[in-house]
């Protein structure tokens, strides 16, 4: 079992402004004591130990993600807490305790294994962002099953992809995301034997009956270990279908430093409100998130509308928000309000942001206008949180990633896997041991060989480190342009245009050219206020060119509406070189 929290007042003294305008929250100021210098049971709290290499992180054999969370907080005597409020469209509250999200597990867990279910099976999690989803991950806990992760964003070609990839054979979902499929489930999902609907429509048995029901005295849970299989994730790679990725239950108990960190030490706040518009089938918004926000006892706030900032803001205001984990696109989206402090009423204090680069413009706006601490993170499906920052314990250099979290070893390394040195771009990699490490692939042997360099586990994305210890982004090898012998990362490009006041969001990719190899084009969705044409278009360029390099100015600018997104929220580079290429 995981150690108790960390008492963040023990290690730093904390205070507040109280500026003549009325309250706001300002960053507070602390007193820092180096991570090195903790005592054992501090670093304990974070799920840390010194070992002989140095700090490590502390995975315990029994592991369980439900005994981390909610069983935690029952064990604890705090069923009566919150843990959950969801808002429906009409406005109108759900209000769930941890001792009903409890209950509720223990009798669809009952339910299932009266359906022939149990340890081992895939049961398909396919109901949004509503509090079913987070009910089902703790009964698929109990069942001792593998929580498959579904997306409501899924198209019928997705959804059936991962569903007769897994041979899963329980599918729960909501009438919203089932009644276009109820038609041709047969055909597309052959597999399935048992389909539980949420407010059903139709003839399925109705998830929320299920989950209301009385729990059959003599049922018992069935909890597996640490490396056992928790989860499967399905996530796209640089080439063919999306690949079903296998993680255990110790995922979340190595989450935890890094998790601690990037939420500033202050997940136990007693008053912290939990929040993120990620949706809650990828690991943003479950594992950054809803999983770490149980961990601390805290609750969740959570609506299925779709994402827009002026909604947002005013969700945020109306439950209390402190605590969020929002995607670089969604702070750009909210960075659109210049002064939000002004306009709502806010309680947000910490956003952790992770998935793709943040731009030093928009970490600016986020901690000078939003009035947050802003600690973003990296990592990816496969072996995540292995490098950030925390503002509480460390400075942070606006535009780059932060250091390698403690317990983690990250190298840059050439394309033989052999470290480089400082100031010079490589591969981010670390090793195959990595304590925050998938369990591998679904049914894929030859897509683990792939991920592997020799003895580290690749990530395919590029970064310079510097003398500090701090690494910097330079993008996917495979979004790398190549232009007249010059190596030139997409994103720093980016995070230039967008410092630019006429432009709202920016992607750049590689064209192909029979004179450079490839030049530098840029699509760029202009700001309100900006008219796009030939004069903006040099204007952009003339920027790149100042600020950056003559050789990494775009020599091509396109000006679109909107971008198609990926389902994990970031800019399809894919679809834009694709368009390019057949316009």
């Amino acid at each position: 079992m995981p150690p108790p929290p960390v008492d963040a007042g023990s290690l730093f003294r904390r205070r507040t402004t109280m500026p003549a305008c009325g309250w706001r929250w300002r960053k507070p100021r602390m007193t820092m004591i180096a991570l090195a210098d903790w005592t054992g049971d501090a670093l304990a709290a974070i799920g840390l130990r010194r070992g002989a290499a140095g700090l490590e992180i502390a995975v315990p054999a029994d592991a369980s993600i439900y005994a981390m969370t909610v069983g935690r907080q029952i064990a604890a005597g705090r069923g009566s807490a919150p843990a959950m409020v969801f808002e429906r469209a009409d406005g109108t509250l759900e209000h769930w305790s941890f001792g009903q999200i409890d209950a509720a597990a223990t009798a669809l867990a009952a339910r299932l294994r009266a359906l022939g279910f149990g340890r081992g099976d895939f049961i398909g999690v396919h109901t949004g962002m509503r509090p079913e989803t987070g009910i089902a991950h703790m009964a698929v806990c109990k069942l001792g099953g593998v929580a498959v992760t579904l997306s409501q964003l899924y198209g019928p070609d997705a959804l059936a992809h991962a569903l007769n990839h897994c041979r899963a054979r329980c599918l729960l979902t909501t009438e919203a995301g089932w009644s276009d499929l109820r038609g041709e489930a047969a055909r597309l999902f052959p597999a399935l034997e048992q389909v539980l609907v949420a407010e059903s429509a139709g003839p399925e048995q109705d998830l929320r009956e299920v989950l209301a029901a009385p729990v059959p005295a003599g049922f018992r849970p069935d909890y597996t270990a640490a490396d056992d299989v928790a989860l499967l994730m399905y996530t796209s790679g640089s080439t063919g279908m999306p690949k079903g990725i296998r993680h255990g239950h110790r995922v979340l108990a190595s989450y935890v430093p890094s998790i601690s960190l990037f939420f500033d030490l202050s997940l136990h706040d007693a008053d912290a409100v939990f929040w993120s518009p990620s949706d809650w089938a990828w690991v943003g918004g479950l594992l950054d998130m809803l999983f770490p926000a149980w961990l601390a006892g805290r609750p969740v706030a959570t609506s299925e509308a779709r994402f827009r900032a002026d909604w947002a803001y005013g969700f945020m205001a109306r439950h209390r928000v402190t605590h969020s984990f929002l995607a670089p696109t969604a702070i750009k989206r909210l960075a659109q309000s210049p002064n939000p402090r002004e306009d709502h009423d806010l309680s947000l204090r910490v956003v952790c942001t992770g998935g793709e680069a943040l731009a030093a413009d928009t970490l600016a706006w986020a901690e000078q206008r939003l009035g947050v601490v802003c600690n973003e993170f990296y990592g990816m499906t496969e072996v995540n949180h292995l490098i950030g920052n925390c503002a509480a314990l460390y400075p942070r250099k606006p535009g780059s990633m932060g250091v390698a979290y403690p317990g983690h070893t990250v190298c840059l390394v050439d394309a033989d896997g052999n470290e480089v040195p400082d100031g010079e771009p490589g591969e981010i990699v670390t090793p195959a041991t990595a304590p925050t490490r998938y369990l591998g692939y679904l049914d894929a042997p030859g897509k683990d060989a792939d991920l592997r360099l020799g003895r580290w586990l690749r990530t395919h994305d590029l970064a310079v480190r510097d003398a500090d210890g701090y690494f910097w982004y330079k993008g996917r090898s495979d979004d790398l342009i190549k232009s007249s012998g010059f190596r030139i990362g997409p994103a720093e490009i980016e995070d230039c245009l967008l410092a630019h006041p006429a432009v709202a969001e920016a992607a750049v990719i590689g064209k192909p050219d029979p004179e450079r190899g490839q030049i530098v084009k840029a699509f760029v969705r202009t700001a309100a206020s900006a008219e796009p044409g030939a004069a903006l278009a040099e204007a952009l360029k003339a920027h790149v060119r100042a600020r950056l390099a003559a050789y990494k100015a775009p020599r091509e600018i396109a000006f679109v509406d909107g971008f198609e997104m990926t389902s994990s929220g970031k800019i399809n580079r894919r679809a834009l070189r694709a368009a390019d290429a057949g316009a």
